[in-house]
């Protein structure tokens, strides 16, 4: 009996990683719910150019993963990474602090602080993210791969434990309102600070535990200085470092440059985050992904699994860039346009509403792991690549949802809170079959060379996911509080949109003021005239990307070669 309890129980390593990652969740998703409303009401800046900051800033946040990825690798290996970029996210923290309690007396000074704080969290994050990942897989021997699937599912538990937290306790403390309705503009440093403390503490459980727990099956430290892997860290028959030749790194380079120019000059505007850094998230994904092709020593099979990574992570960048508006497009709908009326007519913050999808994932994580266990069992387990679909399918199916309700709001009906709590169930179930299950699949196919800068690549779909969500974020119509405080101004807000009335000099320069656009928002040479249109644009992106990849699953399961 306790012979069988060792062999099925998952490794301690799994809970310290899980621990790990619990604090750095805390930390991120706490900041992440007072971002985009720090940005409009402390800084004054425009909903459209605060929704492109978040999307650039989260964007940044998975691209940077691709350089810590490689100098892991190279360099400093797993451990050093982990423990660098905590400390370098909770220093980032501390600067959002400095920004949220300066910016009374000097708002520039304070803007450019806050900039400072998003840069050193976005290299902390490059740094921590793809090394914790990858740590997970090398827990188990290899006759115990098939377990990665739930052993993702338990780390992705661990990641929505702490997103809970920091969307719970961040939002309390930091987004706070008066009985008549009035923001403390003041409060959000305290939600930083909070953010700031649990990073503390993750770096701290990491790195009390990391030497006793965190171990291979055979009891050698894992993640360590890869001067230190010998042959045995490695498959047989693998090789054990990538080759590439200076023909291919000078390819890759000028690929970058001319990626960079297309994506540059392909968008409208002088938005430094639309023209300067989505252009460097995309075209950075696009010449890694070729790079890592391009190493000479690559087998068959590992090329097609590699390419099997590339495919499923194109289609994981239109999940990111639906389920993403949480942070922005949705936050804003919860502030401006939704009754937040809970028991004993208690107002739940704005911020507080992305709180649900964290809530669902730590109920519902342990029964989908259990799911696929007991599917997995009666060998009627799905592949990764149908999950995924599915769970293209499902976030299709709750914007579509969420369409249908706000189709006859006006510019002055309120959204209950129901459908926007019934919203995150729905993205949490999504979610579940998608992202834990796209962690463990780079995990059974990358090949061990490229382990780290593989999950590197996996981060950068989620970055182009979030550098697209920041753009279709940009492109919400004017919510119900645009129309009143228009109204309020004398201008006629609905006429002026619809182009039957021209605004005089003066009364562009109030709604500008205000922060209150002139014009519908254009995407794809469409206008988008109302919410129903704009939550439209996510049910055709995910569908379409979910009926695709459900026909595509054949030709994954065989370039697979055996891996499920």
């Amino acid at each position: 009996m306790k012979e069988t309890q060792v062999k099925t129980a998952h490794p301690k390593g799994l809970w310290v990683l899980f621990g790990t990652e619990m604090w750095e969740r805390f930390n991120f998703y706490g900041m992440r719910t007072l971002l985009v409303l720090f940005l409009v009401n402390s800084l004054m800046m425009k909903e459209e150019d605060a929704s492109l900051i978040y999307g650039g800033f989260l964007g940044l946040c998975y691209l940077t993963p691709m350089l810590g990825g490689f100098i892991s690798d190279r360099f400093f290996g797993n451990r050093n990474c982990i423990m660098l970029g905590g400390l370098m996210m909770a220093i980032g923290q501390l600067l959002l602090f400095t920004s949220a309690s300066v910016f009374g007396e000097n708002v520039g000074l304070a803007t450019t602080i806050m900039y400072c704080g998003l840069g050193v969290i976005i290299f902390g994050n490059g740094f921590f993210k793809p090394n914790i990942s990858s740590m997970v897989g090398s827990l188990y021997p290899k006759q115990e791969k098939s377990k990665l699937d739930t052993a993702f599912t338990i780390f992705y538990m661990g990641i929505n434990l702490g997103a809970f937290l920091g969307q719970f306790i961040c939002p309390l403390i930091g987004d706070v309102k008066s009985s008549g309705g009035v923001r403390d503009i003041h409060a959000f440093k305290w939600g930083f600070l909070a953010a700031a403390i649990a990073m503390l503490i993750g770096t701290l459980v990491f790195y009390f535990l990391k030497n006793k727990y965190v171990v291979t099956p055979e009891g050698k430290p894992l993640g360590g200085l890869p001067s230190t892997n010998d042959a045995s860290h490695y498959e047989e028959g693998e090789a054990q470092s990538a080759v590439f030749s200076s023909k291919a790194l000078i390819l890759s380079v000028v690929a970058f440059i001319g990626m960079f120019l297309l994506f540059h000059f392909s968008v409208d505007g002088e938005n430094v985050v639309k023209t300067i850094i989505y252009p460097i998230i995309y075209a950075s994904g696009i010449t890694l992904a070729g790079l890592i092709l391009s190493d000479t020593s690559l087998t068959k099979v590992e090329r097609d699994r590699i390419l099997v990574i590339y495919i499923i992570s194109f289609f994981i960048i239109f999940f990111w860039a639906a389920f993403e508006q949480a942070g922005s497009s949705l936050t804003f709908i919860a502030d401006y346009q939704t009754d937040r009326t809970f028991m004993f007519g208690w107002q739940m913050p704005a911020s507080m509403v992305q709180i649900f999808n964290g809530l669902f994932v730590v109920a519902l994580a342990v029964p989908f792991s259990l799911l696929w266990d007991k599917l997995r069992a009666k060998d009627k387990e799905p592949i990764s690549p149908v999950k995924l679909a599915f769970g293209l399918l499902l976030i299709a199916v709750s914007f579509f949802m969420i369409a249908t309700q706000v189709k006859d709001l006006g510019t002055s009906g309120l959204l209950a809170i129901k459908w926007l709590i019934l919203l995150y169930l729905l993205n949490t179930c999504a979610e579940l079959c998608l992202s834990p299950i796209g962690l463990s699949l780079v995990g059974k196919l990358s090949p061990k060379r490229f382990s780290s800068l593989l999950y590197g690549v996996f981060f950068l779909s989620n970055a182009s996911g979030y550098a697209l969500a920041g753009t279709l974020g940009s492109i919400l119509p004017a919510t119900g509080d645009k129309f009143n405080k228009a109204k309020e101004l004398g201008i006629d807000l609905q006429a002026v949109l619809d182009k039957k009335v021209v605004p005089t000099a003066e009364q562009l320069q109030l709604l500008d003021k205000n922060q209150i656009m002139d014009h519908n928002p254009i995407f794809g040479g469409f206008e988008i005239h109302n919410l129903f249109e704009f939550f439209m644009v996510f049910v055709v992106l995910t569908g379409v990307a979910a009926i695709v990849l459900f026909a595509l699953t054949p030709f994954l399961k065989k370039m697979m070669h055996g891996v499920r």
